[in-house]
C-alpha cells in the first residue's frame, strides 16, 4: 500500500459530495473516499482487522474516481483502491459469482482474443439460432441471478466467429492527405462484442486522415483484473500489449473505451517499480488518446455532419472524464452535428453503476445508481443518450428497458453516432468503402 499516498488524505470532505456511494448510502461515511481511506490506513498501521465490514466498504466502491478531480491534494484514490483489493482479496474468501467471473472469465478467456472470439461465437449462436427467445419464453432465464437476466436482455447483435477473424490490420486513410499515423487499440469486448462499433471507429479514423495499425498480439487491458484485485495479472496483459505497441511506430495509441484508456494511460504507475518495464511504460503511456480527442485535434467536428432533428444527451464515461481527464471533446463533437439539440443531463458526470461487473456482484446498489440516473436522463426529453464506454452503454440500454422506454429513447456509443452523421452528409454510394485500402498483416 502506497502509506504516502494514504498521508496525502487531509480528511477535508471535498469528494464526499462526488462520490455516488455514500449519497446513496444516506451519506454513510464508511462509504466515502475519505472513509474508506481511513479504513485502509487502519489496515495497514495494524489499528484494524480486514473485517467483513472493511471488505463490505472496498467492494461497495465503484471505483468511477470522481472523487480524485475535486482532491484540493490530489490523492490518487483508484490507485489506492487497486492496492486495498489485491491485499484484502489475499485474505478474504469470495462469493460464488466472483470466483465464476475471476477464474473462468479472468484468468481463462478476457487474456486470449481466440477464446474470446469463442465465447461470443457461442453467444452469437444463441442470439440467431431462437435459443435466445425460447429461454426467456419457457422460464429458464428465471434460473440465474435477476442483474443476469436484465443484461442478456439488452445485449447488442454478436457478430458470428468467422466475422470477426482476419480483418484488416493496416488501413490507409480515406482523403489523399494523411495526417497522422495511429495504432489501434482494439480490446477484447470490444473487438467481439462490440466489433461494429470497432469498425465504425477505424472508418472515423480513416475519415478524419489517419493510416492506422491494428497489432495483432495486443490483448486485454487489463482493467477488470486491476480494479478486481487481480494486479498480477493486469501486470502481465500490461506488459503483453507494450511489447505489442512497441512494434509500430506510430504518433498515437487510440482507445474508444473511457474504462480501457484510462487504465492504458497509468501502465507506467501498474510497472514503476519493474526496472525492466517502467520506461518502456512510459513511452507507451504518452501515446495513449481517445478516439474523441484525436478527432478533435484533427478538426473532425468541423467536417459537414447531419442527423435527423432531435435531442440528445451525454452519459460521462467515468474513467473516460477522471481518468483520461476528456471532458469537452465528447460534447463537441456532438454539438457539431447539425440536427441535433444537445441537452446537457444533470450528474452526467455520475457514475451509472455500471463499473465492470459491479453491476452483477453489487446489484442492488448498482441499479439504485442507475435509477437515479435515468431519472436525470428522462429530465433532458432526449432521443438518445450518449456515451463513450462499452459498460457506459449496456447500463444505459439496461436503464431504458427497465423504464419501458425502448420505444422513445436509445443508448448509442459516440463512434457509432458520428459515423452516421457524417456518412449521412458525406457517402451518397459506396464510394469511399470501394476506394478504402486494404494491407492485411
Amino acid at each position: 500500500m502506497d502509506y504516502d499516498e494514504l498521508m496525502n488524505c487531509t480528511r477535508c470532505g471535498f469528494c464526499l459530495p462526488s462520490c455516488p456511494t455514500y449519497i446513496e448510502t444516506g451519506r454513510n461515511e464508511v462509504h466515502s473516499p475519505r472513509g474508506r481511506i481511513a479504513l485502509m490506513k487502519g489496515l495497514v498501521d495494524g489499528v484494524i482487522e480486514p473485517s467483513q465490514e472493511v471488505k463490505d466498504s472496498i467492494d461497495m466502491c465503484l471505483g468511477c474516481r470522481a472523487c480524485e478531480p475535486v482532491c484540493p491534494s490530489g490523492v490518487k484514490f483508484g490507485r489506492l483502491l487497486e492496492q486495498a483489493r489485491d491485499a484484502i482479496y489475499q485474505h478474504k474468501k469470495q462469493t460464488l459469482p466472483e470466483k465464476l467471473i475471476k477464474g473462468i472469465f479472468f484468468k481463462n478467456i478476457f487474456p486470449y482474443q481466440n477464446r474470446m472470439m469463442g465465447v461470443t461465437g457461442l453467444l452469437s449462436f444463441y442470439q440467431r439460432s431462437g435459443a435466445q427467445k425460447l429461454a426467456q419464453a419457457t422460464g429458464v432465464m428465471n434460473l440465474f441471478p435477476e442483474s443476469m437476466r436484465s443484461m442478456e436482455k439488452v445485449l447488442p447483435s454478436v457478430p458470428k466467429k468467422s466475422q470477426m477473424k482476419d480483418r484488416p490490420r493496416h488501413l490507409q486513410p480515406l482523403k489523399l492527405e494523411k495526417k497522422k499515423k495511429v495504432a489501434f487499440f482494439s480490446g477484447c469486448l470490444m473487438d467481439t462484442m462490440f466489433m461494429h462499433t470497432n469498425d465504425a471507429t477505424v472508418k472515423l479514423l480513416q475519415y478524419a486522415g489517419c493510416e492506422i495499425v491494428v497489432p495483432s498480439l495486443q490483448a486485454c487491458c487489463g482493467a477488470l483484473h486491476g480494479h478486481s484485485g487481480e494486479m498480477e495479472q493486469a501486470r502481465e496483459m500490461a506488459k503483453r500489449n507494450i511489447q505489442a505497441f512497441e512494434e509500430v511506430e506510430v504518433d498515437y495509441i487510440i482507445s474508444n473505451a473511457g474504462g480501457c484508456g484510462a487504465f492504458l494511460v497509468e501502465y507506467d504507475h501498474l510497472l514503476k517499480n519493474d526496472s525492466e518495464w517502467s520506461t518502456r511504460a512510459k513511452r507507451f503511456c504518452n501515446k495513449v488518446k481517445d478516439i474523441t480527442s484525436i478527432l478533435i485535434e484533427l478538426d473532425f467536428h468541423k467536417q459537414p455532419l447531419s442527423l435527423d432533428n432531435q435531442i440528445v444527451t451525454y452519459q460521462d464515461s467515468c474513467h473516460l472524464k477522471n481518468g483520461q481527464r476528456t471532458f469537452m471533446e465528447p460534447r463537441q463533437l456532438l454539438e457539431s452535428i447539425d440536427g441535433v439539440h444537445y441537452v446537457e443531463m444533470k450528474d452526467a458526470g455520475r457514475c451509472c453503476g455500471s463499473a465492470g461487473i459491479y453491476n452483477i456482484v453489487q446489484s442492488e446498489m448498482s441499479m439504485q445508481i442507475l435509477d437515479y440516473k435515468m431519472e436525470q436522463a428522462q429530465n433532458t426529453k432526449a432521443k438518445i443518450i450518449v456515451t463513450a464506454n462499452p459498460g457506459c452503454l449496456l447500463q444505459m440500454k439496461l436503464g431504458i428497458e427497465r423504464e419501458g422506454r425502448s420505444n422513445e429513447m436509445e443508448a448509442v456509443h459516440i463512434v457509432d453516432l458520428l459515423l452516421q452523421a457524417y456518412e449521412n452528409v458525406n457517402v451518397r454510394s459506396n464510394l469511399h468503402d470501394e476506394a478504402a485500402t486494404y494491407i492485411r498483416a
